[in-house]
């Protein structure tokens, strides 16, 4: 679905503060309220808006260590068997197919470089995982939401 000026905005609002009142909305981007709550519900519909959520500091919960992770694979892992053995390690925030030398990059987090070592040797014993590559992180630079992005 290809989102107008107004769509955008009210997408970048709720990125914002998923937590403005559809008036509140409607007040900045020159709508009524009725109909901001038609735009909303037709862009939760159509899957633009996939839910809400909060945004927690992951070092207020104690994951202040976070590393991303190239995956090197056995010559036929597809990329569901990748993502149903990311899934069940908690530690994994994030995992992609990506082109390049790695078949997979998973994003980490974890308490400490301890915790961060165990979840590292439990992906490097999946069955299909034949070496992997680390980067810790030492600091964000830029962390945007997806509002962030600008039209093609």
């Amino acid at each position: 679905m290809r989102l107008d000026e107004l769509d955008r905005r009210i997408v970048a609002l709720l990125c914002e503060d998923a937590r403005f009142s559809y008036a509140e909305i409607g007040a900045r981007v020159a709508l009524s309220a009725p109909a901001v709550k038609r735009r909303v519900d037709r862009l939760r519909a159509t899957g633009v808006i996939r839910g809400y959520t909060a945004l927690v500091d992951p070092e207020a919960l104690g994951w202040s260590t976070e590393a991303f992770v190239e995956l090197f694979c056995t010559g036929r892992t597809t990329p569901a068997e990748i993502e149903r053995a990311t899934r069940r390690h908690p530690e994994v925030v994030g995992s992609y197919t990506v082109s390049g030398g790695a078949d997979a990059l998973v994003h980490l987090r974890a308490s400490d470089i301890s915790h961060l070592e165990q979840a590292l040797e439990r992906l490097r014993a999946e069955p299909f995982v034949t070496q992997t590559r680390s980067m810790i992180v030492l600091s964000r630079l830029v962390d945007r939401p997806a509002s962030g992005l600008t039209p093609p």
